[in-house]
């Protein structure tokens, strides 16, 4: 491996690392509120659905410009500080208008969500994504500082409060009022009608805290915004806002776009269920997610840094090849030990929908691969095929969703992620190819992710019931293909930067 190829690989586990702890932590509520907080299918669709929202929400909300700050900050002929007062600034402005505006209609948006007797809902949840918006430039320009130390801290406290509140309320309150045990802590914090909205408060107090842990920076910026400048980010960022909300579309409408089918022909019950029996087994998937979540935080600015080397262009092609060996091994090590990936997910009520599982982990796959072409039309500052591409994928899950939900309920959301993102890797790489050629071996990649598809597929027609002879054989599966990447990737090596 290259130099520049160590370098990505350090800053991944450095940036990566408490991002992947963070999420892997979260990861792990799920059993909780699945297991010990008992949540019923529908119980757990009411929080699938919600953060559907705030993940487009966020999107909204920062409309492009942390990409924007590592592009404008990077380039010479531009003030770093007056870079950040006018990105900062402007998100200020924006989320805090947003914020009044739920406050002020909280009502008419609970209707609309079909929770007109939870307007908290709105309130908490126009709080949460407000201050993440504004948290992610501060969050970025410690990344771009190289504050690894305060970037990890920042983020693990974020993720120990949110995690300590919801095991409180829900792993301590909860249990023990259901058995009819009771104290002082749980009479004066525990509220049973609140329910699943303990999952919320407790976003939000993490959200507050992380944003309270940025403000000394914050503090710091010269507030302002020059409009020159910020005209410019913006036409730079607007694509990608598209983009970005084209991505959310394509990654959270299939939840949103059930309860709108399905609420009126097979009630708010069966409805709710079937979104939360979706998100639950999506969320074994998201193990891959979890990877390029961390490869994305070193990626963006390495790459763009990376852009001035004389070799930029073999290395961008060099880590896809490793990045979807990445992948391929976590697909089929998920898949070859499905049988015990499953007790993640503790209530066997939900376990009818792992059959979205192996597509949902090829759909990231692509994901990921998506993401790492994104980067010509990033550096070539073309960043307007980004929102075309995410506006045909966009295009083609409602399609996929809106045709055959009401037949096949998640299935055909599950299949709708996979052939959206293909179709905009290959996509992507078409354009690519035209204004930003990158030299990627696809024979290798495609070799790498068929022969584990293919490897997954055998194994399902090998009838061996669960025990140490089948987990020996899998692993044994994982050894011999992971030899075989092996034995063709050992001339890479020797590759001179």
């Amino acid at each position: 491996m290259s130099n520049p190829l160590k370098k990505l690989a350090s800053q991944t586990a450095v940036y990566g690392l408490p991002s992947i702890v963070g999420r892997l932590l979260n990861w792990f509520l799920v059993p909780m509120y699945l297991g010990i907080a008992a949540f019923t299918t529908d119980q757990y669709g009411i929080v699938t659905e919600m953060y559907s929202y705030v993940a487009f929400l966020v999107v909204f909300l920062t409309y492009g410009m942390e990409t924007a700050f590592f592009r404008f900050s990077s380039q010479e002929e531009h003030d770093k500080k007056k870079v950040y007062s006018t990105i900062i600034s402007s998100l200020f402005i924006t989320s805090g208008l947003f914020i009044g505006a739920a406050f002020l209609f909280d009502q008419s948006i609970a209707n609309w969500l079909k929770y007109p007797n939870n307007t908290e809902f709105v309130t908490w949840f126009a709080l949460i994504v407000g201050l993440d918006a504004i948290s992610s430039i501060p969050m970025a320009k410690l990344r771009a500082d190289n504050k690894a130390l305060k970037f990890g801290g920042v983020n693990l406290a974020n993720i120990a409060v949110n995690i300590g509140l919801n095991l409180f309320f829900l792993a301590y309150c909860l249990p023990n009022f259901r058995d009819g045990e009771t104290n002082w802590l749980i009479e004066t914090f525990y509220n049973p009608e609140i329910g699943v909205g303990y999952v919320f408060i407790s976003n939000l107090i993490a959200s507050g805290v992380k944003f309270i842990l940025l403000l000394p920076d914050m503090l710091k910026a010269r507030y302002g915004v020059e409009i020159s400048l910020l005209k410019k980010m913006f036409i730079y960022a607007l694509p990608l806002l598209v983009f970005g909300l084209a991505g959310i579309v394509n990654e959270t409408i299939d939840r949103i776009m059930m309860k709108r089918i399905l609420f009126d022909v097979i009630g708010e019950t069966k409805t709710m269920s079937e979104i939360g029996i979706y998100g639950a087994c999506y969320k074994i998937s998201i193990i891959i997610t979890l990877f390029i979540q961390a490869f994305r935080y070193a990626a963006e600015p390495f790459f763009f840094a990376q852009e001035k080397e004389k070799n930029a262009k073999d290395s961008y092609a060099t880590i896809m090849n490793y990045f979807v060996i990445v992948c391929a091994t976590i697909f089929l090590g998920v898949m070859l030990f499905m049988d015990v990936v499953k007790y993640f997910i503790p209530n066997e009520d939900f376990w009818v929908g792992l059959p979205v599982v192996p597509i949902l982990l090829f759909a990231n796959i692509f994901l990921g691969i998506y993401y790492n072409q994104s980067i010509w039309y990033k550096l070539s500052g073309k960043t307007k095929y980004g929102a075309y591409i995410g506006i045909f994928g966009a295009i083609i899950t409602i399609a996929i969703n809106y045709i055959w939900i009401l037949e096949y309920s998640y299935m055909a959301s599950a299949w709708a992620t996979l052939i959206c993102y293909g179709s905009m890797t290959i996509l992507s790489f078409i354009l690519g190819q035209k204004h930003y050629p990158i030299n990627y071996n696809f024979g290798k990649i495609g070799l790498y992710l068929g022969l584990a598809l293919g490897l997954y597929f055998f194994t399902t027609y090998i009838a061996l019931p669960a025990g140490i002879l089948k987990y020996g054989i899998h692993s044994l599966i994982i050894l011999v293909y992971l030899g075989i990447i092996y034995f063709l990737e050992r001339p890479v090596r020797n590759v001179k930067s």
